[in-house]
């Protein structure tokens, strides 16, 4: 059975919240939209969410790290949201995986949100339904938009390819390429939910320097008193080029 989910690799999350404001944009104008904003200008802002980046430090100093974990839902393969909802509006799509509200039956009872043990389900106050990520599911399959767009917008929206998009149950994805390859893991695994979304760890960088990029081959400013150094007389690139 196909299960769609997102790949975050947590080593190249500079938590700039692009993922943040393209989901809220992309939904707010989307089906499952307008998402409400309370206050959004005022001292204690709220509103509804789908994503949200929480930034952490980790290490002791002076060995420390920051961390920036994008969180939504998990859409997990035994979702505990699901069998708690009184009316079925909660429910979880066989054909992929995506685990889906119906606005038309849900009544913002709340049971789904206390029973997430992940936090990732938030009440729209205007339309009083629960709302939470969709990945998108109204632009993956729109057959309008080119292949290359036909992926949540965090996804396309991420400039430095964090997040990634693709079926996990496929062993040979590029996502199930790197869970196995890079220590691929989910989030708190003991409640036994079972979540699609994989976070990819922080890992050590290794920078490979050539004796070459250690010569820099070009000084424009003729700032570097590096030999050999031409006359101080002659022009520099700032006297000779119009910025």
């Amino acid at each position: 059975m196909t299960q769609l989910a997102l790949i975050i690799d947590l080593n190249v999350c500079v938590g700039c919240s692009a993922c943040v404001t393209s989901c809220k944009e992309w939904n707010t104008s989307g089906s499952a939209g307008p998402l409400v904003d309370l206050n959004p200008y005022g001292a204690d802002p709220s509103g509804t969410f789908f994503n949200r980046v929480q930034t952490f430090e980790i290490g002791s100093y002076p060995n420390t790290q920051t961390v920036h974990f994008p969180k939504s839902c998990l859409h997990c393969e035994e979702p505990p949201c699901v069998p708690v909802c009184p009316t079925g509006a909660s429910y979880k799509r066989p054909e992929d995986g995506i685990v889906l509200v119906d606005y038309d039956k849900c009544i913002g009872c709340k049971y789904c949100s206390w029973a997430c043990p992940y936090g990732v389900r938030e009440l729209d106050e205007d339309r009083r339904v629960m709302t939470k990520c969709t990945l998108c599911v109204d632009r993956i399959y729109d057959e309008t938009l080119p292949a290359a767009e036909r992926k949540p917008a965090c996804v396309l929206a991420c400039p430095t390819n964090a997040r990634l998009f693709g079926d996990v149950h496929d062993p040979e994805s590029e996502v199930s390429h790197l869970i196995r390859e890079q220590g691929g893991y989910t989030l708190m695994p003991e409640w036994g939910t079972r979540p699609a979304n994989h976070y990819l760890p922080p890992r050590r960088t290794t920078h490979r320097i050539q004796p070459d990029q250690l010569v820099r081959a070009d000084n424009p400013l003729k700032k570097e008193r590096q030999l050999p150094m031409p006359a101080l007389d002659e022009p520099a690139l700032d006297d000779v080029t119009s910025w």
